[in-house]
């Protein structure tokens, strides 16, 4: 079995840290036991790019379980947790490629190896692996029958490959299920991307200045908990209607280049790119913390933050670079821009991630019960999955909730009673 881990005498530590996290993912163990019973994924090859932590560890097992043969490497170069590559090649025997710090010649090389499988169905989180086949292994494309994405950047990217009519296989956005972008992006990203920030730079954000940059499901999140560290928000967005929202829910909102010498911590979540430009970082506060939760690095211009800086950044601590910027003050780069939760910290708690591997999961074997009558498009899961995938976590939490009588469900089906 071929393999790239940093180190495989880490898989002890990894398998500990698997079985901590699955404690905690009881939706995905009850769906792990049905696969292993009914086996929908038999023989199917799986090529899978997703961060490597526990909770994706614990998706891996549960597909091998329902009869896939799958080979994961990372969908980011931070984003890998080692001890848990190491277990997963050899506790599972699930080849694995995923480094973390890799360059990006060797992220690239990583998931090329992950195409070398002839994946049957992809699971992409952002969409790298979908667009390395689409533009440098198109002859691999006919063997492909569906796949799957777990982030809003990764269907921002297919929605745009569908819209252009390049995108030759059908995919399931995973974001779009309700389990998954309302629970994991809001509370999943709020607690992750504050955890990052803290574990990276140790600092008290009680009574400090938080600037969030995007008001989607991870905006939401990052600014409700910065609030409740007793942090003053600021929201920056290009969207009337988030920025309205954002405003009634008690943030100020302004453009950013107004926050940018009022903020002492930066985060972006927009999916974009230059969002922290080089007219933010010229005016900033010395000492400025900047940081990112969206899926690529580009949010932040470091190449513009390079130019307005003299010499090479210091490594001041292990995820935080400080630029000494020609006026004299200071800028601290957090987790070299890229996703500060995983870079900094170890990205979502297992409890969400159950949720939205759940969703994974079952989307993996709905796409292959359906796939024949799909085109090559974005199709989201159907509501009533997501609606069981919701049932099974509140069974878990041990709530119940009421259910309608026939008389009540008659009269919201009908239009004949009124008044």
């Amino acid at each position: 079995m071929d393999f790239d881990v940093k180190d495989p005498n880490l898989a002890q530590a990894g398998r500990y840290k698997i079985e901590w996290a699955e404690q905690e993912m009881p939706v995905l163990k009850a769906i792990r036991e049905r696969f292993a019973k009914e086996q929908p994924l038999k023989g199917l090859r799986v090529s899978a790019c997703l961060h490597v932590t526990s909770e994706t560890a614990a998706l891996m097992r549960t597909l091998q379980a329902g009869g896939a043969d799958i080979v994961l490497s990372a969908s980011n170069p931070l984003s890998t947790q080692d001890e848990v590559a190491a277990s997963l090649v050899a506790n599972d025997e699930i080849p694995v490629y995923a480094i973390k710090g890799e360059d990006n010649a060797t992220y690239y090389k990583h998931l090329n190896a992950a195409l070398d499988h002839h994946p049957q169905i992809t699971m992409d989180d952002g969409c790298d692996l979908v667009s390395v086949l689409h533009k440098e292994r198109k002859g691999q494309i006919k063997e492909v029958l569906c796949g799957t994405e777990e982030t809003t950047t990764g269907v921002i990217r297919l929605r745009a490959m569908a819209k252009d009519k390049a995108l030759k296989f059908p995919v399931l956005a995973v974001n779009d299920s309700m389990t998954k972008h309302y629970f994991d992006n809001r509370y999943g990203t709020g607690q992750s991307t504050l955890d990052g920030v803290i574990r990276a730079s140790n600092i008290l954000l009680a009574g400090r200045t938080v600037v969030v940059s995007g008001y989607g499901w991870c905006g939401r999140g990052v600014a409700s908990r910065a609030r409740g560290l007793g942090a003053h928000v600021i929201v920056t967005e290009v969207d009337p209607m988030k920025a309205l929202e954002a405003l009634m829910d008690g943030y100020q909102i302004m453009p950013l280049k107004e926050a940018a010498p009022k903020g002492d911590v930066f985060i972006t979540v927009t999916g974009d790119k230059n969002v922290i430009d080089g007219e933010h970082m010229r005016v900033m506060k010395d000492g400025a913390l900047i940081s990112n939760s969206g899926h690529f690095n580009a949010e932040i211009n470091i190449p513009a933050l390079e130019k307005l800086s003299r010499g090479a950044p210091r490594q001041v601590r292990p995820f935080v670079q400080q630029y000494s910027l020609k006026s004299g003050r200071k800028i601290n780069l957090l987790g070299e821009g890229r996703l500060i939760n995983l870079a900094a910290a170890e990205g979502h708690p297992a409890a969400v991630m159950d949720m939205s591997f759940a969703n994974q999961a079952l989307g993996a074997e709905f796409m292959l019960k359906n796939y024949k009558g799909m085109k090559p498009n974005v199709y989201t899961i159907p509501e009533d999955v997501d609606r069981e995938i919701a049932r099974l976590k509140l069974e878990s939490l041990g709530c119940k909730i009421d259910t309608l009588t026939e008389e009540q469900a008659a009269y919201l089906a009908s239009w004949e009673e009124g008044t």
